[in-house]
């Protein structure tokens, strides 16, 4: 099956707002067997979400619509889409009651602009809204899937999860048809490197490969098809093995773990508490490793030390330090690393200072230049990076890479190429 994905919004085609919700679709689907080749942003005028439809409609199997599902006059999705497909529209009552019900857990009552979420196209389906209180839509007509979500993510993905995902499978199941996908996720190589070492797995006729690049991680996807499922799945786990076996501890996790996560499930096998020292991502890792449920065992503290004050009087860097080597050095991070971890007796910390740009850069000291420093009880080590990209880019893969300086170290301990030199 091949899908499109719309995504409407003056903010998401003006880029006031980033679009989520079109890469997670993109993700889910193709670990459904299903591939995108569609994904297109549209404003908020009716012209041009219709010739998006029509466009879809003619070239693909399954059409995903989010956005403009609200009760405002801007949101023009499903007056759009019934008028395109010539139908009607028709008051939903299972809607509107779950709208009211909406309102009146609220002790308020419903806008009257609210009504005009429960019309629904002739012949769809209301997917119910947990969150909030636009409903979405699946249509099916002339051979197409067309499903209509809201924008929000907090609101699409649990609808998605929970009605969009199941009647797709189901759709998909068809006898002498199987479709499994297993996702690879990578740090440390680039998409070329990565390439190099597994060329010829692409060659493989029952296992298909793609790469698909984040600011976090590069992500590995290997589809397989086939008449039975145990032929299916032993396809993917010697591809599997073969490029784990290729590409070593580069490779972290599968599916949806994350350098956080896995990061975590490390301290915690290790009974290793954590301290941070965060200089030019401010807070970035910080916030990565608390989004891991449970972290609060393991992670005691950290240090946003922007300035070269804060250094000084939060970690202990000497002022000659800084006045001879600078803030962006080996030795400022050594000292920021060795700080951290002394102020409250963890045993591990991770420090990280550089220039993410896009000013301040110098020819000796370049924008993308990071150093990241590891304090550990076989002494502290510190590692130089030079990342390409925009500020955010860079903030982000500097973020990773101590993440996964960190889960080096705790795979393979202080012996490990991957957490650079000694310095203390």
């Amino acid at each position: 099956m091949r899908a499109c994905i719309i995504s409407t919004g003056d903010e998401l085609l003006l880029g006031f707002s980033r679009n989520t919700t079109g890469p997670y679709l993109v993700q889910r689907l193709a670990a459904l067997g299903i591939r995108v080749t569609a994904l297109v942003t549209v404003g908020d005028k009716k012209e041009d979400l219709a010739a998006a439809l029509r466009d879809a409609w003619s070239r693909h199997e399954v059409i995903i619509i989010t956005g403009g599902l609200g009760p405002t006059a801007d949101d023009i999705t499903v007056e759009t889409v019934a008028a395109e497909l010539g139908l009607p529209l028709e008051l939903d009552e299972a809607s509107l009651v779950a709208i009211e019900q909406f309102f009146a857990h609220r002790g308020q009552p419903m806008p009257a602009a609210n009504r005009k979420q429960a019309y629904l196209p002739r012949g769809a389906r209301a997917i119910p809204n947990p969150i909030g209180t636009a409903p979405g839509a699946l249509l099916e007509k002339d051979g197409r899937i067309l499903f209509l979500f809201p924008g929000p993510p907090r609101e699409l993905v649990p609808m998605f999860e929970q009605w969009g995902e199941p009647y797709l499978k189901e759709k998909l199941a068809a006898p002498g048809s199987v479709v499994k996908c297993r996702f690879l996720r990578v740090f440390g190589l680039g998409e070329a490197a990565i390439q190099e070492r597994i060329a010829d797995l692409f060659a493989r006729q029952d296992v298909r490969i793609a790469f698909n690049a984040t600011k976090e991680d590069i992500v590995l996807r290997l589809a397989a098809e086939g008449d039975r499922e145990e032929k299916v799945e032993a396809a993917l786990a010697e591809v599997e093995e073969e490029i784990r076996r290729r590409l070593g501890l580069h490779v972290f996790g599968s599916d949806d773990e994350t350098l956080p996560g896995v990061v975590a499930s490390l301290l915690q096998e290790r009974g290793f508490t954590l301290a941070l020292a965060e200089s030019c991502t401010g807070g970035m890792i910080g916030r990565r490793i608390t989004s891991v449920p449970g972290i609060s065992r393991h992670f005691l503290y950290g240090f946003v030390t922007y300035s070269n004050e804060a250094k000084e009087k939060f970690l202990g860097v000497k002022k000659e330090t800084l006045e001879r080597y600078g803030a962006v050095s080996a030795e400022t991070a050594a000292e920021m690393a060795a700080g951290a971890r002394q102020a409250g007796g963890a045993d591990c910390a991770l420090a990280i200072t550089g220039i993410a740009g896009p000013g301040g850069g110098t020819p000796e000291k370049p924008v993308g230049l990071v150093y990241i420093g590891l304090a550990v009880p076989e002494g502290v080590f510190v590692r130089r990076f030079l990342f390409a990209g925009d500020r955010e880019g860079i903030r982000s893969l500097a973020a990773s890479a101590a993440l996964n300086m960190l889960r080096r170290y705790l795979i393979e301990g202080a012996d490990s190429p991957a957490i650079g030199a000694r310095m203390m």
